[in-house]
């Protein structure tokens, strides 16, 4: 049997932790608006960050695929931007130790990967693994930003309406490993935050927040967030002077809050869903918004 722990190396001093919640995001799959990236950078820059482990990038990614930034400067090469897949410790508001693995997601040996990450949540005793990220959806900027919770802990998942029922989509390397957790019988769930569509390759802050306050409502983990209120701030006054200069946008986000309006007053009377303004998207409209945003991240 294959020591899928050779993929990892550990730091020689590893801070005391007490079965810790695992936070994860890996770049290269669907993040409408930056919602995981912009989360967890801002975990890594205000939470006291320290190297747990590293993962051995060379097994994982294809370089010639995803060639990682070079400088070069009048007549010689001065910085390569080393690619990183790491877990990082860090502390939240008020002290509680938590878990951040970020990186680039891995381009082969998924199941080898995701069995070493097993074998570390195992190491370090963690207690439950959530996974974040953003998809583009048919929604108004206007709105809070919703949220999809999934996983195998239907207790840490609260009472989020389901915008979305059965559908396939491409796999992603995140994905396995809450399937494979799921399979072993470890706690994993995961929160997808809603970015409007015409955002989606945006910076989108609000759903970042969005997301770390569901994190914070199924784990406890406080968190800072006035530096990505303020960035989010800013961003809406932004957007809404771009919708404000044009009335056919302006009437397309009208559209999008009608319709918005409509199904959640339907989810929240717990009525059928009824109407052309409450019609939700079905698989099919889903699995193609997730392929033409995959498509648009690989030009």
């Amino acid at each position: 049997m294959a020591d899928h722990t050779q993929l990892y190396t550990l730091a020689e001093e590893i801070p005391e932790l007490e079965r810790p919640v695992l936070l994860y995001y890996l770049d290269g799959f669907m993040d409408a608006g930056g919602a995981g990236r912009l989360a967890t950078e801002h975990l890594a820059d205000t939470m006291n960050p320290r190297t747990v482990a590293t993962f051995d990038i060379d097994s994982l990614i294809d370089y010639r695929s995803r060639r990682p930034p070079m400088i070069f400067d009048t007549n010689q090469w001065i910085e390569y931007k080393t690619p990183e897949l790491k877990v990082q410790a860090c502390e939240d508001a008020v002290g509680v130790p938590f878990l951040v693995m970020t990186g680039p997601e891995p381009d082969r040996s998924w199941e080898a990967f995701t069995a070493a990450v097993m074998s570390l949540i195992d190491r370090l005793d963690v207690s439950l693994s959530v996974g974040l990220h953003g998809i583009p959806m048919a929604v108004p900027h206007t709105r809070e930003t919703e949220l999809t919770p999934h996983g195998n802990r239907p207790d840490l998942l609260g009472e989020s309406p389901s915008w979305i029922s059965r559908v396939e989509v491409p796999g992603s390397a995140t994905g396995l490993l809450e399937y494979r957790l799921g399979n072993a019988g470890k706690d994993a769930i995961g929160f997808t935050a809603h970015v409007p569509h015409y955002l989606a390759q945006a910076e989108y802050p609000a759903a970042a927040i969005a997301l770390l306050n569901g994190i914070t409502a199924a784990t406890g983990l406080a968190f800072r967030t006035a530096e990505l209120e303020e960035a989010g701030g800013l961003a809406r006054k932004q957007i809404d002077d771009q919708v404000a200069a044009s009335d056919e946008i302006a009437e397309a986000v009208r559209g999008l809050e009608a319709r918005f309006d409509a199904v959640a007053e339907a989810s929240s009377t717990s009525l059928p869903l009824a109407g052309p303004g409450a019609r939700m998207p079905d698989g099919d409209e889903i699995a193609a918004e997730f392929e033409r945003f995959l498509a648009e991240q690989d030009e």
